[in-house]
């Protein structure tokens, strides 16, 4: 198997930060980013296959959980860049710094403002599922850094995978400002490419200098990311219960429902989106735009899911 490896230029493109050269490279099966993908497929099955995740791909969700989910991701975001810019030097996470460029809690903080307005840091709070999450991160950053990479690695590749194929129909779904309100958190402005940032970055993973048995740790850590995930995930399905709202059924298909084709399989699609295919990209956002009310969820918690998922995928 072989991937591209990028190093930035002294260019600078619209502003929008730099421009990665493209240079072949071959990967092992040793490789960190390999390790990874090997090491978290029956986890990534377990939390596809979640009843939330299915509820949320059949468009059956209330539309509370869209805000809730977001308050999740903030409260993990604030904990992970926290740790980050903690151990920003150490030897083992400094070649992956890029505050700039990956920083998301600024981001999720004018997401949460926009919807619940300029008091909202008094309207939410961080569930008990996330708060676990969190906890865990704050305990790897402070008692052993290097297990941060997978943490890291496995939220921000998402975030410039799926989460980015669905950022336009999440905005036409929930009716928000052309101008980006609401959806800051897909926005990645200081990063021009995300396929060739996103090569550069499982690059400098592999080039980190760590042995077998610390590489077998890390996998480990991301196998606990998908737990921890999947645990907020059956939360937010608890609390659905109690919301009195009337359900989104848009009837988005899942496996089972495909007959058999599994190119009608939003994760299917996602899966060629997260890889660079432009086609499936188009697929994906199609089928979802000819369901108008799952748009909502499946924009919104695919992005979250994404982030656990896409460097499976990649």
């Amino acid at each position: 198997m072989s991937a591209e490896k990028m190093e930035p230029t002294a260019n600078v493109s619209n502003g929008a930060g730099p421009v990665y050269e493209e240079k072949k490279e071959t990967l092992s099966p040793h490789d960190l980013s390999e390790m990874l993908a090997a090491g978290t497929k029956e986890v990534h099955e377990k939390a596809e296959n979640t009843q939330f995740v299915k509820d949320f791909l059949r468009g059956r969700i209330r539309k509370e959980l869209f805000k809730l989910g977001a308050v999740a991701l903030y409260y993990t975001y604030a904990a992970m860049e926290d740790e980050i810019e903690r151990n920003k030097d150490h030897p083992h996470f400094a070649p992956l710094y890029f505050p700039a460029e990956l920083n998301r809690h600024e981001n999720l903080a004018r997401d949460l403002e926009y919807f619940y307005g300029p008091d909202w840091e008094t309207q939410v709070k961080c569930s008990q599922a996330t708060q676990r999450y969190v906890d865990r991160i704050h305990e790897v950053g402070q008692e052993d850094p290097v297990l941060l990479v997978a943490h890291a690695y496995t939220r921000y590749m998402g975030d410039l995978s799926g989460g980015q194929v669905l950022k336009k129909v999440a905005q036409r779904a929930l009716k928000l400002p052309s101008t980006g309100e609401g959806l800051e958190f897909y926005q990645f402005d200081a990063i021009h490419s995300a396929k060739a940032f996103k090569q550069l970055y499982r690059s400098r993973m592999n080039e980190l200098e760590l042995d077998v048995e610390t590489k077998k740790k890390l996998v480990a850590e991301a196998v606990k990311a998908f737990q921890f995930n999947m645990e907020v995930f059956d939360e937010l399905e608890e609390m659905g219960k109690s919301i009195q709202e009337d359900v989104l059924d848009a009837g988005m298909p899942v496996h089972g429902a495909t007959g058999g084709d599994i190119s009608k399989c939003p994760y299917y699609n996602a899966k060629m989106a997260a890889s660079g295919g432009s086609a499936y990209a188009c697929q994906l956002a199609m089928a979802v735009l000819r369901h108008p009310t799952g748009q909502v969820l499946f924009a919104t918690w695919f992005a979250a899911l994404a982030g656990l998922a896409a460097w499976y995928w990649m």
